[in-house]
C-alpha cells in the first residue's frame, strides 16, 4: 500500500456556520460544496441553501465537513459517535505569531502560544463543533 494523502471527514452540525469560521477566522477557501439536494457541486456557499458536504484548503491542507446526518448515513459504524473528537488536528505553519494575533480575539477558545518539550512552539483553538485545531512552527530556541 502507498500512501498518498490524509484529509480529514469531520462529522459537523452546520456546513454554513463551519465553512464560515474556516474562511474568516483561519483564512482557508473554499473548494466545493454539495447543497443537501445533492444535485450539484457549488464553489460557493448561497445563504438560502442547506448544504450536507464542503471541501475547504489552505497551502497543501484539505479538510472535509460533513453534516452529521449524512456522515452517520455514509458511515454506519459512526451512528452513536458524537461531534468533537479526542485527538486533535496539528498543522505545521509558517508565521504563527502573526497567525495567533490575526485570530486570538475570533475565537471563544485558544490557548496561548507556548514551547512544547518537542520543540514546536504551538497553540490550540477548538472550532464551532468542539474540533481541536493545533497550530505549531518549530522553534528558533
Amino acid at each position: 500500500m502507498k500512501a498518498n494523502k490524509l484529509t480529514p471527514n469531520f462529522q459537523v452540525k452546520d456546513i454554513k456556520e463551519t465553512v464560515n469560521f474556516y474562511q474568516s477566522v483561519l483564512g482557508f477557501s473554499l473548494i466545493m460544496a454539495v447543497p443537501e439536494t445533492q444535485d450539484a457541486i457549488e464553489q460557493f456557499v448561497a445563504d438560502n441553501k442547506e448544504y450536507i458536504y464542503a471541501l475547504v484548503s489552505k497551502d497543501k491542507v484539505e479538510m472535509m465537513f460533513q453534516r452529521s446526518d449524512s456522515f452517520k448515513s455514509d458511515v454506519k459504524m459512526a451512528k452513536d459517535i458524537s461531534l468533537g473528537a479526542s485527538v486533535s488536528f496539528y498543522m505545521e505553519i509558517d508565521g504563527l505569531d502573526n497567525f495567533y494575533d490575526e485570530i486570538k480575539d475570533k475565537v471563544s477558545e485558544i490557548t496561548e502560544p507556548k514551547l512544547a518539550w518537542y520543540g514546536m512552539k504551538e497553540f490550540y483553538v477548538k472550532d464551532p463543533n468542539g474540533y481541536i485545531l493545533g497550530f505549531a512552527e518549530k522553534s528558533e530556541q
